[in-house]
């Protein structure tokens, strides 16, 4: 290791709030809002309602997105929640997305795990183990 670096003066990327998307119903009025309100859905890690243009709607979690240069070659991958076999719909078949799942990862981070970590330690319990918490 080069003794003229110093670890504190290296660049840190700032972190991020997540936004809280649970509940939110995205309806999209442009192919942009569409695709923008899709890649939120990726990143949601909970479950996601799907409106079709025809009225019918599928819940679950989506699991990929393969982005094209128009709607119709553009479609997302989901494990429906009701159903075995994976879905894949065009982004050109959908109307609105509901974030109905709870997001198993909001408010989780490396410093909230840390507080409960020392707050017990301080609380004088020994065999300190935090567990995950049921997502049931």
């Amino acid at each position: 290791m080069n003794p003229a670096l110093n670890a504190e003066e290296f660049e840190v990327a700032p972190g991020f709030e997540h936004e809280n998307l649970q509940g939110r119903v995205w309806d999209a009025a442009s192919a942009d809002e569409l695709r923008q309100g899709l890649e939120k859905a990726f990143d949601y890690r909970g479950d996601v309602t799907i409106t079709r243009r025809d009225g019918s709607s599928v819940e679950g979690y989506i699991f990929d997105r393969r982005t094209g240069t128009t709607l119709e070659n553009s479609f997302i991958r989901l494990f429906p929640k009701s159903d075995p076999v994976k879905l894949a719909i065009p982004y050109s078949d959908i109307a609105a997305l509901t974030f109905t799942g709870r997001d198993t990862a909001a408010g989780k981070s490396w410093e909230a795990w840390l507080r409960k970590y020392w707050e017990k330690k301080a609380a004088g319990e020994t065999n300190i183990e935090l567990q995950p918490e049921n997502l049931d």
